[in-house]
């Protein structure tokens, strides 16, 4: 009898005890997300209202107002974190190709067969076109000996040659359209075109950047980009054809540069700013559990894109990036209702200069002060195109990623692309990891053919692939959000900038 009363006991304790934890592994409810909701989002964003969103642009700054209308609409108390960037506007150009003699002009135009790069100098030329390989003058692999570029137009390539070719130590110094450009003019060139053969777009589609390298600016050296298409043209009927001439290269391993017969006429007005104004849209809403509301799961977006040159030349941005700040609005939108707030506060940055090399994120991490508090921070971009999800950082966060593996694991889903290989934060999430916060980056796989191009319209992006990738981040922070997770090392949250 005793022995029956004790286990009677230790039986009506269990049941006391595994009740609370039964209903802390209950399943937590999960919210939908609305396809009309994310396009929505991205409709606006990637309107000639916003003119691309370029960071420091008036575009951008009308973007960052919408955003923060809505996250104070769903209770995030949205602030802002203002810094500096280099903005250049291009107003217009004009670029017109001809033979010496000739009084016919093959005119170009931009946004259809060429862009300005992103730092362009303004300014009017007028001279005879002098192809320069890859614009590298070191001493072994010199592009510039055996041509004059003298008050003329240098035609480079983008890039640089094949590995091997050129030492890197040696090749990092060419690397960017403003290195080359400086190449370009300390011999003399008055102006430079680079010819686009990036893998990431086609050869009929001018690709807009806004980084070009590091300081000085060219204030009056004008720098176009052509297509591959717009190039293999101008050197039609010349000594050589431009796919020609970079076989050679390749299968010599040596200069190959030569003058062309025709000139061209480039006449650039930018409006360049090396100190604009932009600013990080930052809101947070708060937690429900007074014990753990302190701590914080960050959701990130790049907000900014490559903006609009002249009236012809428009970068939407659609996938790149208004896809991923749709994604951190919807899920801003579902954790407001009450039946959906998560025990844990969630914060929700959208950054500006990501197209500067992720500015915007280390500003956001060096001004933040509650960064001890950042238990994971999830970063979604590019989520508009694909045919199925990626999931960057299971090499250092396994754990993390296997929250979102784990949810994408219920029967009927499988959405997730599997790489053999472990992959690392990326884009914004890579200044979270330097400093040893959790990052996971949710993108898709195949998704990038309409990369910083005029194409990259609300009409091409893919709405099943869109809401799957969105559902699997609200799920996936819902279940952070619980606090559950803890991934931040004592040396981490020791860290200070």
């Amino acid at each position: 009898m005793i022995k029956n009363y004790k286990l009677a006991a230790l039986a009506a304790l269990f049941i006391v005890f595994a009740l609370p934890m039964a209903q802390a592994q209950k399943e937590v409810p999960i919210p939908d997300v609305s396809t009309d909701s994310l396009m929505k989002h991205i409709i606006e964003l990637s309107s000639e209202t916003y003119a691309g969103r370029m960071a420091g642009s008036n575009g951008y700054d009308k973007a960052a107002r919408y955003a923060e209308r809505l996250l104070r609409r769903y209770g995030a108390h949205p602030v802002r974190q203002e810094f500096r960037v280099e903005c250049n506007e291009v107003e217009n150009c004009k670029f017109n190709v001809y033979r010496p003699g000739s009084k016919e002009k093959r005119v170009f135009t931009l946004g259809n067969e060429f862009c300005c790069a992103g730092m362009t100098g303004r300014g009017y030329v007028d001279a005879q076109m002098v192809f320069c390989g890859y614009g590298i003058d070191n001493g072994v692999f010199d592009e510039f000996k055996k041509v004059d570029v003298q008050g003329k137009i240098a035609v480079v390539l983008t890039g640089l040659p094949e590995e091997g070719i050129v030492a890197s130590n040696i090749a990092e110094h060419y690397a960017t359209l403003r290195d080359k450009a400086r190449t370009a003019e300390k011999h003399g060139a008055i102006g430079m075109m680079a010819v686009n053969i990036s893998n990431s777009c086609r050869a009929n589609e001018p690709q807009g950047r806004v980084f070009c390298g590091e300081l000085p600016h060219l204030t009056t050296f004008p720098i176009l980009q052509l297509t591959l298409d717009c190039a293999r043209e101008i050197f039609n009927e010349e000594l050589m054809g431009i796919d020609s001439a970079i076989s050679q290269i390749t299968r010599t391993r040596k200069p190959c540069s030569f003058a062309l017969l025709k000139k061209a006429e480039i006449d650039v007005n930018a409006f360049y700013r090396p100190t604009a104004a932009t600013t990080n849209v930052v809101g947070m809403l708060p937690g429900t559990d007074s014990r753990i509301s302190d701590e914080l799961i960050v959701i990130g977006a790049s907000l900014d894109g490559v903006g609009m040159q002249g009236e012809t030349c428009l970068f939407p941005g659609a996938d790149i990036n208004a896809s991923g700040v749709a994604a951190v609005l919807e899920t801003a939108r579902l954790l407001s209702k009450p039946d959906y707030r998560p025990k844990r506060s969630v914060v929700f940055v959208l950054f500006s200069g990501s197209e500067q090399q992720f500015l915007g994120s280390r500003v956001f991490l060096e001004n933040y002060t509650k960064l001890r508090k950042i238990e994971a921070f999830l970063n979604v971009q590019n989520i508009g195109c694909g045919d199925s999800i990626v999931l960057l950082g299971d090499n250092k966060y396994p754990t993390l990623t296997d929250i979102a593996v784990n949810r994408d694991s219920i029967p009927g889903r499988h959405n997730i692309m599997h790489n053999p290989e472990k992959t690392n934060p990326r884009g914004d999430a890579k200044a979270f990891d330097a400093i040893g916060i959790p990052s996971m980056v949710f993108t898709t796989h195949n998704g990038m053919q309409h990369n910083r191009v005029s194409s990259d319209i609300w009409e091409n992006i893919d709405r099943r692939i869109l809401t799957m990738t969105a559902q699997l981040l609200v799920e996936a922070t819902c279940e952070l959000g619980e606090g559950l997770y803890q991934g931040r090392s004592p040396r981490s949250r020791a860290f200070r900038f």
